[in-house]
């Protein structure tokens, strides 16, 4: 099925934090969004081609698993927060080379079961494993005959954990595919970060290590391991583009029907896969994934239990489906194989739900209205539409703004039988009549079947039972800057937003909203600055609202006031800042509340 598919700061944040590795070091303050790599594909037409899988499957599970794992966030007996598996790096524990590759050691993961491992994939509702061949720390996790230094010759383990997972995804019919540092390998001289001599005192070049190292393992974890699916680059930040073309040029000869995500480099990849973490606001019209992790960090820390509920999953995993996306799901498991009981749990109870609802999933088209809605998202299939309910109306009905359609029918999926809802029409709304007890959870879904392909009127909807958040994505900006931004608040946990800022006099971000019911709302700015903020909120009918509150230095939603709308229908609602810092002050989004 074709997917219709389609950046965050406060000031004082941006970037203090710079998240450099030694290659960063060497080429510049380059922004993670540079080592990452192009943010491009050479083809977005393969989707009926190779790219049919990856299509259709719209969710799978990463996995980060190393030396960093038996680490667990600790060195020395001090614990490190942030993500555990750039715990060597200088920015965090600073550990020499010659010091990490004595973890290995003693690292004896003797509870890996990759069985296990692949059947919670397969219980969760995933379709492929990505696991970890070769991470910036330089330690292979496969039986390399390049280096010694991976887990067959250096370790007490002496396994091979990538052959065992590979087979048992070939078994239950999952796909398999491996991640690989290309670039950055700390530990081998020569590679970006890693040592810049070799044992002998000579100098030791990029070149050395790719062609000595890199090219080689990529080489055999294309050709050792039967069919895989991906090879998954990572940061390819200051990598001469012939290296990449290398390295993509053999990797499309080994394994013909692979998929490289774009972070090989230099638009080279099939897909587009975004920075960590993110899930963008808009529909995007290519081949994409979102790449989460199950809590804070990549890898297994001893103290990161912050581990995201099943309705957490679900809802970030429909919300990437209804945006036009495939969502890439990470676990941990610790230093001794296994993944945390919790993050066990929530994943096979995420999975029972997909299991009940799989056509909201699997080979699912995106939502008609380009973004998520109040209480929840949108996919489809042909001339239906999955309606996935997370905050159930209390009031016994649920609002769709500006769908065109004729509906054939509505009805409650999940029970015994579906139970069949009424449904009408007002003002270009559609308005289902559901119960008020919610029928399922912690995700309600509701088929919509339409005569046609839904058609949608795609402005924001101003509801008369939840609050309308409306983010500067979908802002018409005059006289200001809008921007895509993105900090952290741990080292490499990273947040990402669009914000209006450098203000002029005449500056203005104007949103179009469509009206149900008219009468008073409440009036919310979700915005960023220093000291006493006044704002000013107009309409195309001539309401204005202003007010000033003091800014906290993050992102808040403040209260400014009721707003009227007087009639039914499309308005403008429109932001500008009248006072104090126009340069910092930045603009969210806005939220427009029902007065109830």
């Amino acid at each position: 099925m074709f997917k219709r598919r389609q950046l965050l700061v406060p000031f004082a944040l941006l970037f203090v934090m710079c998240f450099q590795s030694y290659a960063q070091e060497k080429n510049g303050e380059d922004s993670m969004d540079k080592l990452w790599g192009e943010n491009a594909v050479v083809d977005g037409n393969i989707r009926e081609g190779r790219g049919q899988f990856f299509d259709q499957s719209n969710f799978g599970m990463f996995i980060h698993w190393g030396l960093f794992s038996d680490l667990a966030g600790k060195w020395n007996n001090k614990t490190y927060y942030g993500i555990g598996e750039w715990l060597m790096n200088p920015r965090v524990a600073n550990i020499r080379p010659e010091d990490y590759m004595k973890v290995a050691d003693d690292f004896n993961p003797s509870k890996f079961d990759a069985k296990a491992i692949a059947q919670l994939a397969k219980d969760a509702g995933m379709k492929y494993i990505i696991i970890t061949s070769k991470h910036h720390e330089g330690f292979a996790m496969f039986d390399s005959k390049v280096s010694d230094f991976d887990i067959v010759d250096a370790t007490p383990f002496a396994r091979d954990p990538m052959k065992e997972l590979s087979a048992a995804c070939h078994e239950l019919g999952l796909g398999f595919g491996f991640y690989y540092s290309h670039y950055q390998d700390w530990t081998t001289p020569g590679g970006a970060g890693g040592p810049s001599q070799n044992a002998d005192g000579s100098e030791a070049t990029f070149k050395d290590y790719f062609y000595n190292k890199c090219k080689p393992q990529v080489r055999e974890i294309c050709s050792n391991y039967g069919d895989i699916d991906f090879v998954w680059f990572d940061t390819p930040g200051g990598m001469p583009e012939e290296y990449v073309v290398e390295l993509a040029d053999m990797v499309r000869e080994l394994q013909p029907n692979t998929m490289l995500s774009s972070r090989v480099g230099y638009g080279l990849g099939d897909y587009v896969t975004h920075g960590d973490m993110e899930v963008p606001p808009v529909n995007l019209d290519i081949l994409w994934e979102s790449c989460d992790t199950n809590n804070d960090s990549w890898s297994y820390a001893w103290y990161d239990n912050n581990f995201k509920s099943p309705k957490e999953i679900l809802h970030r995993l429909i919300s990437t489906v209804g945006r036009g996306g495939t969502y890439l799901f990470n676990v941990g498991p610790n230093g001794e194989g296994e993944v945390p009981e919790i993050g066990v749990q929530f994943l096979e109870q995420a999975g029972a739900w997909i299991k009940k609802y799989p056509q909201v999933i699997y080979d699912a088209g995106s939502s008609p209205w380009g973004h998520a809605l109040p209480w929840g998202d949108v996919t489809t299939n042909g001339n239906s539409l999955y309606l996935s309910v997370f905050d159930w109306p209390q009031d016994g009905k649920l609002y769709l703004p500006g769908l065109e359609n004729d509906i054939v029918s509505a009805e409650i999926l999940g029970g015994k039988k579906s139970e069949k809802i009424k449904h009408s029409k007002q003002n270009n709304w559609t308005i289902l009549e559901v119960p008020y007890k919610k029928p399922d959870a912690p995700v309600a879904v509701i088929e919509v079947k339409l005569k046609k392909e839904a058609k949608v009127s795609g402005t924001h909807g101003i509801y008369p039972n939840i609050p309308t958040t409306i983010l500067t994505d979908f802002a018409t900006v005059t006289d200001a800057e809008k921007k895509s931004i993105r900090w952290m608040e741990k080292f490499g946990e990273w947040k990402k937003t669009t914000q209006v800022s450098h203000w002029k006099k005449s500056g203005v971000a104007s949103f179009e909203v469509n009206v149900l019911e008219p009468g008073y709302y409440y009036l919310e700015l979700e915005y960023t600055g220093e000291g006493r903020l006044v704002w000013k909120t107009t309409t195309d009918e001539g309401v204005m609202v202003q007010n000033e509150q003091a800014a906290t230095g993050k992102y808040q939603a403040y209260p400014m006031g009721i707003l009227e709308f007087k009639t039914a229908g499309k308005h403008t609602v429109s932001v500008s800042l009248v006072s104090r810092d126009k340069e910092t002050s930045s603009l969210k989004s806005i939220i427009i509340k029902p007065i109830q």
